[in-house]
Formats: structure tokens, C-alpha cells, sequence
């Protein structure tokens, strides 16, 4: 197999939400002695054209780096050059680039007849802010086959195959991995599938040259007509429901899973003011509150669009070679940042256990290029007084009506207490059940 590509006025700020602490992993963590690993903030990016697959595995570990390995199922025996060592940076970009965002615009002057509507611009974004060891056992006797053996940057890593579940997972302590609890039942399914397995430990000395206090995301490359990426692993050592971020650079076309509901969040909804300072709490409560209503298990695309443009933009366009370091092969010297630019992206997000979604996750790329954006719309109000024109008290007549319906958006989406809210913004409260008892007004 070749190797190929891992190698106007300015009204609205946007800001969004980061999720470095709630995300989850699509293989397992292992370890070299008795410590608690927890999958909690690994990202995963995935570059795929026809049969060809990238992915890029940026992980959140906590804990002393000789403990560090993961296991991750892959299609065949990968070559030391279909694998590579990949720039965090580019991954943040990414995130950046994608991310929910908060859209503010400003009211303007009611007694101004001649004043020029507001243009919607290019926002502003606000950003809130990642040689192997020798074998001691025989493998033959756990039926497992060390393929391939490579040093690669600061990481060891192996290929194997097995042929029993309990044998790979018999070959992996026998070698000194302490496997959690669960391990040979979850492999089991992939062994069955004929897939291989990815083993990958830190190299302390490689890891001491880069000088660097944190990893550096995994990729690799390979072929198969199978578009899916494993996530049942990634529950065996999590400590709850798991959250887990995918982001999808294709050619052509939207994302979608096909043993899954593809989902869009709410968007383009008009919140009050005070989301502004508590926008990663308003999201997180968003996010969470529609997963509930699906009884979490839907996929959610919070984002998708052409990585070309942007608008509003939370982070300027990715360049060429930042995006043919996350595997977009495809790309070459004569694409240019515009509309018609051969990538898109897809920002995927949902939160699973192994009860509600029991299928690792499969892909389909559509024919859909409708652009989309988990996009909240905050209007701050005119700061003059109501006396100073007829248009004025009309205008604040409406505002008190727009600030209301703004107030029970927001509870609609993330199931907070609507009286909280409207304190929150002093809002004068209402009973809503007695605005009905139209009764009450006759005889009181």
C-alpha cells in the first residue's frame, strides 16, 4: 500500500465551547502498573476518499507516561509508513474551526429612521479556552502473532493478531499490561471480524528528546471499504456515560452514521444576554437535555461546512498543510480557500454507554452540502430611553415581548427553570396557567 498525505465590518463576536474534559476514546488504555486510567478527553479525526482512511488520535492522558498504551482494532497490518506522529496544534485548529458559537449583535437606534440596517459580517471569534519491547511469553501459546514491530517518535508500537480473545488478553498481561476489567469480551467481536490490533506505549528516552509534557496525537493510514470507527472499546475502563467528538474531512459531502439517528442540534436561536459569560454551561446543559430527550442514542452533528469558508468564522480556514497533516491526501497544489474547495467537515458529537450504543459506529458520506452550524444569537438592547421618540416606546414594548420569548427558548432547549431565567435577566414573572383563566379578569 502507498503512504499518502500522513506527511467587511466586524458586529458579531463568537465564541465556543471546550470539551478537553468530557470527551471519550474509540480504543482502551492499558497499563504498566496499578494505576486508575480514565478515557475523559481524546479526540478523534478521520480523512476518508473512496476506500482510503486517516486517523488521527489525539488522547488526554493523566497519569505517569510509562503507564501509557492504548489498543485500538485496525483493518490489516499496517506498515511502519502508514503510521505517523502528528502536530496537536493542527487538531485545536480544527476544533476551533468547527466549534458551537455565539453570535452577538446590537440593536440599534429606534429614532434613527435614516441609520442603515446592521450588516451581518465576518464575526470576530472569541475563543474560550493537546523500539518495542521484547516479548517474554510464547506467543503461539495464546495464539497471538506480533506482525510487525516500529519506534515511531516517541511511541512503541506493535501489530497483532490473535486468535482468541482470552488469549490476547492472556498475551497482554503475560507482557506485562495491566488490562482492565472487561477486556477479553470486548475483544472478542473484533477477533471474530478478523482485525488486528494496534498496540501503542510511550518510549520515555524519544519522548525525553521532544521535550514536550504532553503526547503528541497518533495517525495512521489504511485501506478498507468499511467506513466506521470502534468506540465499544472505549467503555471498558470509562467511569460513566462517555462523550466523544469525531470530525470528519471528506471530498464530496456531510456525514452521517447509518446504524445510528444523524441528528442536528437545535440552532439558530435567539437566548438572552447573560448566555454570554455561561456559554460553556448553556451548551453543555443544551447538549445534555437533548441527549436525554433521545434517550441518548442519537449522533449529533453539531457542524458541518465547506473548510474553504466560513460564516461567522469562530477560527480562521486551515490551511493546505494543516489539512494534509490530519490525512487529506487528496489535496494539492493548485486548491485554493474558497467555496469550491474539495473538503469538508463534519463535527459529530454524542454520549453513549455500552447499553445504548452497542455497535461501534459506521459511516456513510452524503451527497448533502447544506451548510450547518450549532449557531446561539444574543441582541443586546438600545441603551437609550423611550422618551426620546414614538418609535421608542414601541421599541421597548417589543423588547419586553422578544426578552420573554428569548427566555422560554432557552428553557426549552436545556430544561432550565424558566423563573430562574427571567430572574436572571429581571424579567417580570408570569403565570402562565393563569394568563389563561381569562375569568379572572372580569371578576377580579
Amino acid at each position: 500500500m502507498k503512504k499518502f498525505g500522513i506527511s467587511v465590518l466586524l458586529i458579531t463576536i463568537v465564541m465556543f465551547l471546550p470539551y478537553r474534559e468530557i470527551l471519550s476514546f474509540c480504543g482502551f488504555y492499558v497499563a504498566r502498573a496499578d494505576s486508575s486510567l480514565y478515557n475523559s478527553a481524546s479526540r478523534v479525526v478521520l480523512s476518508r476518499n473512496e476506500d482510503r482512511t486517516v486517523i488521527s488520535m489525539m488522547n488526554d492522558y493523566k497519569g505517569d507516561l510509562k503507564d501509557f498504551a492504548i489498543v485500538v482494532p485496525v483493518p490489516s497490518v499496517l506498515q511502519k509508513e502508514q503510521i505517523n506522529v502528528g502536530d496537536p496544534k493542527n487538531i485545536d485548529h480544527l476544533d476551533a474551526f468547527t466549534a458551537p458559537r455565539l453570535v452577538e449583535y446590537f440593536d440599534s437606534n429606534p429614532c434613527d429612521r435614516y441609520r442603515e440596517m446592521e450588516m451581518d459580517g465576518v464575526s470576530k471569534s472569541v475563543m474560550v479556552e493537546e523500539k518495542a519491547e521484547g516479548v517474554r511469553a510464547n506467543s503461539k501459546s495464546y495464539g497471538v502473532k506480533v506482525e510487525a514491530t516500529y519506534t515511531i517518535g516517541e511511541y512503541d508500537i506493535q501489530i497483532l493478531s490473535a486468535k482468541y480473545s482470552d488469549g490476547l488478553e492472556g498475551w497482554l498481561k503475560e507482557n506485562g499490561y495491566k488490562i482492565p476489567a472487561g477486556a477479553s469480551a470486548a475483544l472478542k467481536p473484533y477477533i471474530k471480524q478478523k482485525l488486528k490490533f494496534f498496540v501503542a506505549k510511550v518510549n520515555l528516552g524519544e519522548q525525553a528528546k521532544t521535550g514536550l509534557i504532553y503526547l503528541r496525537p497518533i495517525q495512521f493510514a489504511y485501506e478498507s471499504e468499511r467506513f466506521m470507527l470502534p468506540i465499544r472499546l472505549g467503555m471498558i475502563n470509562a467511569s460513566g456515560p462517555q462523550e466523544l467528538l469525531v470530525y470528519v474531512l471528506t471530498k464530496t459531502g456531510r456525514v452521517e452514521t447509518t446504524n445510528y439517528r444523524t441528528v442536528r442540534l437545535p440552532s439558530d436561536i435567539e437566548v438572552p444576554v447573560f448566555v454570554k459569560n455561561e456559554f460553556a454551561s448553556f451548551y453543555k446543559s443544551m447538549f445534555d437535555y437533548q441527549s436525554k430527550k433521545e434517550n441518548n442514542k442519537v449522533v449529533f452533528t453539531e457542524y458541518f461546512w465547506n473548510m474553504g469558508w466560513c460564516d461567522p468564522c469562530a477560527s480562521d480556514p486551515m490551511s493546505n498543510k494543516e489539512l494534509k497533516s490530519l490525512g487529506v491526501f487528496w489535496l494539492n497544489d493548485s486548491s485554493r480557500l474558497g467555496g469550491d474547495y474539495p473538503v469538508f467537515v463534519t463535527r459529530l458529537h454524542l454520549k453513549y454507554t455500552n447499553r445504548t450504543f452497542p455497535e461501534d459506529l459506521m459511516f456513510q458520506e452524503t451527497g448533502d452540502t447544506e451548510n450547518f452550524q450549532g449557531r446561539y444569537i444574543i441582541n443586546h438592547p438600545w441603551n437609550g430611553s423611550e422618551n426620546e421618540c414614538s418609535e421608542a416606546k414601541q421599541y421597548f414594548d417589543q423588547l419586553e415581548k422578544n426578552n420573554d420569548t428569548r427566555a422560554k427558548n432557552l428553557a426549552k432547549i436545556t430544561g432550565w427553570d424558566i423563573k430562574t431565567i427571567r430572574s436572571k435577566m429581571n424579567l417580570k414573572q408570569r403565570n402562565e396557567s393563569d394568563s389563561n383563566q381569562w375569568w379572572k379578569k372580569i371578576w377580579n
